[in-house]
């Protein structure tokens, strides 16, 4: 069973790691902590500082023990998000072994997260929520596990470009879609934070913005191409949850959606 742990408990336990699992952890409060206040995710960062995040530890990622050990931490995350604070994420880091580190590109990393993300799926057995559309090419469309939608993001130690996506070890991080309740663009809070996070990229990165970088429920919004960012601007033709979801299906391991 994967366990989900809180910063405080994290920082006065670090004896019970594994040392990947301890290098992840540190690196990861090195990153969104740094000194200067240079990372550009702003709630991110105050999540981190006042113990809003949750944490947990994953299998290899190329292995069906990742999806397990995902979807057991989205299931608890689930039921106490609310709970933890209005900076709420589930940070996943995943085992990432030296093969993977010496030989896996950006483009590979991608694969593997909408691998691990449809695996998920497929071992997920509550059913989608109504009010979020199934299809990815739709402005409403958000990945959902047990009955709640979050926003994905996807960090690898491929990236070089992107500075902000960049991470010595595979990461995926869960934003509960609720969050968003008060950091959208109908809110001048919102529109502030927007404005003040993409200042933050750009300066992080040394480049612009990637231009999927929208508005979730925009017309011309699709979120599934703002969950894993390439080094360049480019995005992949069609979404490759779809295609890993009917895959999965095709051999009778989904059981809904």
């Amino acid at each position: 069973m994967a366990d989900l742990y809180a910063k405080d408990w994290l920082d006065t336990h670090m004896n019970t790691l594994t040392p990947w699992q301890e290098d992840a952890y540190r690196q990861f409060g090195n990153m969104i902590a740094d000194s200067g206040n240079t990372y550009p995710c702003i709630p991110g960062r105050q999540g981190f500082l006042t113990n809003n995040l949750r944490f947990g530890f994953a299998a290899d990622p190329r292995s069906e023990q990742a999806a397990i050990d995902a979807v057991e931490l989205l299931q608890a995350y689930g039921r106490c998000s609310r709970e933890t604070g209005k900076f709420a994420s589930l940070v996943i880091f995943f085992h990432t072994p030296a093969d993977i580190l010496n030989s896996f590109s950006v483009e590979d990393y991608e694969g593997l997260f909408w691998s691990v993300l449809s695996g998920v799926s497929a071992k997920d057995e509550a059913p989608w929520p109504e009010h979020i559309s199934k299809d990815p090419s739709h402005h409403s469309w958000e990945f959902c596990c047990d009955g709640h939608p979050y926003f994905s993001f996807c960090g690898t130690p491929a990236h070089v470009v992107r500075k902000s996506r960049m991470f010595p070890h595979f990461l995926i991080a869960f934003q509960p879609r609720w969050v968003f309740e008060e950091i959208n663009d109908s809110t001048p809070f919102g529109r502030n934070m927007k404005k003040r996070i993409r200042q933050k990229l750009e300066a992080y990165d040394s480049i612009p913005a990637h231009p999927s970088l929208k508005w979730y429920g925009q017309e011309d919004n699709q979120e599934w191409k703002q969950y894993f960012l390439r080094d360049d601007e480019s995005v992949p033709s069609k979404c490759p949850y779809t295609f890993m979801k009917n895959k999965l299906k095709a051999v009778g391991m989904l059981f809904h959606k």
